[in-house]
């Protein structure tokens, strides 16, 4: 009488096929873990970008053109950034660039702003005007 069960070649046919499902879930794991690796990255890059764009932009006086550069801390890591500003049609008003450079040295992060002018000062008191729309009082 014969029993019934698997041979011993249908049970490594078994194992093969389910060793490659295995290997094809730890591909995509790490293709997973990598993605999120670089759009965390990418995030705080372009965070840091947008915060020295928005920084030239709300200096007292216009930025120089030119290019500058500099180190910030975020994330706890080292951020290298660079600034172009460059001029427009109006010489009051400039463009301001800036690409941020990750651990690895690429570009991992950009932002670019426009530096509207300033506004002419007050003829009576002398002192900047209020921008548009902001009179002072509560809304």
């Amino acid at each position: 009488m014969r029993e019934r069960g698997f041979t011993l070649i249908e049970i490594m046919v078994a194992l093969a096929v389910f060793s490659l499902a295995v290997l094809a879930l730890i591909r995509l794991e790490s293709a997973t873990a990598r993605g999120a690796s670089i759009l965390d990255e990418t995030l705080i890059a372009d965070l840091v970008a947008r915060n020295v764009a928005a920084e030239s932009v709300s200096e007292a006086r216009v930025p120089t053109l030119g290019t500058s550069g500099g180190v910030e801390v975020n994330g706890g890591r080292r951020w290298a950034w660079q600034r172009g500003v460059f001029p427009t049609g109006n010489p009051q008003i400039v463009r301001i660039e800036v690409s941020v450079r990750g651990p690895a040295g690429n570009v991992a992060g950009r932002a670019t702003m426009v530096r509207p002018p300033d506004p002419a000062p007050d003829p009576v008191s002398g002192q900047p005007a209020a921008p548009v729309g902001n009179t002072g009082a509560p809304s």
